[in-house]
């Protein structure tokens, strides 16, 4: 059935649509007018300001609170901390530091428990006492030792000697390669990072001392092949780093010193104790129980490469005769 709506109807409905879109004043601002807005229920979606990041935010934070970042070694610590010398680091106070590496090295990474990898167990961490013990065991005021190569900018690289002292006295530390005696790579070469001195600061002699422990695998391989290399490189100081040579650029020199390893003779304990402990303070601590001892390394060849087109071998007549200075 068709409804049929007269001309006044029509008009009707026309007008009641038109009241019910809003008016837009003919204004500059052309606001709006006759919007409807339910003042009893909640603004719509759109207008609402989110708040779930902020949530969220809050929500890690709280999380965050109960965790403790911390490591049980540290290798520098500031003025203000306990200093070393005054650190009772005997054998008795830590007998076990050195002994136990998981001792050593575990840290309360996360949480008030840790699980040892492999071992599926969880171990208590350890106390603030022990934690700040084992950090000063490797730890010492900066301060207290001169800056590695600050003293002084390396030799023009023709001076090939000079240069070879350059990175033998101003390195810290250096790579020493030994035939392992170890069972899975017996006959093998094996590398070990140690700390070295040829002297304090102001006492070059080009002669490497080490301070090392029965208890390294590096000893182990020593007492049954002497014979071993050392490798320095610049890249250690700030030279290669302030003219942008990486470290296998030949530009950044690099130093490998080949020799037999020895202990060092009484006579001459105390001046290489003068040299590893001035440089190394921290090695005055450790504990006695290891069974420390003094070795040198007696050279047989200086291999130098600190230029583009090839690599010195240097006579130890001409190596211990230049100066680093």
């Amino acid at each position: 059935m068709q409804l049929h709506l007269t001309d006044h109807q029509r008009s009707l409905q026309k007008a009641a649509s038109a009241a019910e879109r809003p008016r837009v004043l003919d204004s500059p601002t052309r606001e709006f007018v006759n919007t409807r807005v339910d003042v009893d229920s909640h603004p719509p979606s759109s207008m609402r300001p989110s708040y779930f990041p902020l949530a969220l935010c809050a929500s890690l934070l709280c999380l965050c609170w109960s965790y403790t970042l911390r490591s049980s070694v540290s290798w520098v610590v500031s003025s203000k901390d306990v200093d070393v010398e005054d650190a009772d680091l005997s054998e008795e106070v830590a007998p076990a530091l050195l002994v136990d590496g998981a001792g050593l090295w575990k840290a309360n990474v996360l949480g008030d428990r840790l699980e040892t990898p492999g071992l599926g167990e969880q171990v208590e961490p350890e106390s603030e006492e022990a934690a700040q013990l084992s950090s000063r065991l490797f730890s010492y005021p900066v301060e207290k030792v001169k800056k590695s190569g600050s003293s002084s900018s390396p030799p023009p690289h023709q001076e090939t000697a000079r240069t070879a002292r350059y990175i033998a006295h101003y390195s810290d530390w250096g790579h020493l390669a030994t035939i392992s005696t170890q069972d899975k790579i017996r006959g093998l070469p094996f590398g070990n990072i140690l700390s070295v001195s040829d002297g304090p600061q102001d006492n070059s002699t080009g002669v490497i001392y080490f301070y090392v422990t029965p208890m390294d695998n590096t000893v182990t391989d020593l007492k049954n092949n002497p014979y071993a290399s050392l490798t320095f490189s610049e890249a250690e100081g700030d030279f290669c780093r302030q003219m942008v040579y990486d470290p296998e650029d030949p530009r950044c020199a690099r130093l490998t010193l080949t020799g037999k390893m020895v202990e060092v003779a009484p006579e001459e304990l105390a001046f290489a104790k003068e040299a590893m402990f001035s440089r190394h303070p921290v090695m005055a601590k450790w504990p006695v129980g290891h069974k420390w001892f003094f070795m040198k390394m007696d050279l047989i060849q200086v291999w130098l490469q600190d230029w583009i087109g090839g690599i010195s071998i240097i006579p130890l007549e001409d190596y211990f005769k230049a100066t680093p200075f």
